[in-house]
Parts: C-alpha cells; sequence; structure tokens
C-alpha cells in the first residue's frame, strides 16, 4: 500500500522508490533504513521464479517457438518485476525498521 510500516496511516514513499525522510504521523524515521540492494534482489529472486515455472509449463504444454517465448516473457518480466518493487521495498523497510538496523550517524 506504500504506507508507513511503523504506524500505516501515511505514505512512506516520494516518487517511486525514494523513502520519506520521516514519517508524518509518527515520525519514525524512515530515511534512516538503507535497503540499498536487497529489494532489487528479492524481486529478481520472485519474479525468476515465476517466470521461469511459467516458462517451463507453457514450453511442455504447448511447445511454442523461441520468438514467442521472447514476446510473452521478456514484456511479462518487466512488468512484474516493475509491479514488484515498491511493495518489497516497503516490506523490506518495515522488516529493517522491526528489526531496528537504522544507520548511524557515524556512517
Amino acid at each position: 500500500m506504500g504506507r508507513c510500516p511503523a504506524c500505516g496511516q501515511t505514505h512512506c514513499f516520494n516518487g517511486y522508490l525514494s523513502v520519506v525522510p520521516a514519517c508524518v504521523a509518527c515520525g519514525a524515521p524512515l530515511g534512516n533504513f538503507r535497503a540499498d540492494d536487497a529489494p532489487p534482489y528479492f524481486t529478481i529472486f520472485i519474479v525468476g521464479h515465476i517466470i521461469v515455472g511459467l516458462m517451463f509449463w507453457v514450453d511442455s504444454a504447448y511447445k511454442p517457438d523461441l520468438w514467442v517465448h521472447a514476446a510473452i516473457w521478456l514484456p511479462f518480466s518487466l512488468v512484474l518485476t516493475l509491479a514488484l518493487l515498491r511493495p518489497v521495498k516497503g516490506a523490506t523497510l518495515g522488516l529493517m525498521l522491526k528489526l531496528g538496523m537504522a544507520k548511524s550517524d557515524d556512517e
């Protein structure tokens, strides 16, 4: 939903993936949580498992040509990746908030 993982009242993103410095409602320091490469890694992992499973199923059931596979799976992979990246980043922020993994001031 894109809401603050601490209170669930307001948004936690400024735009598509940039995180607000702090929650307006509860003051949670969301800008101190650096997810870095974890959300793309988790997204690639999820999308890869979905796409490869479906690709094997379609190939064994229908035996399409290689160009048909490319026409189906490349756009589907892109759309699924873009659709999952923001929720996965929000979930990662929520997990980091729960575990107390904020960056320190000396970094």
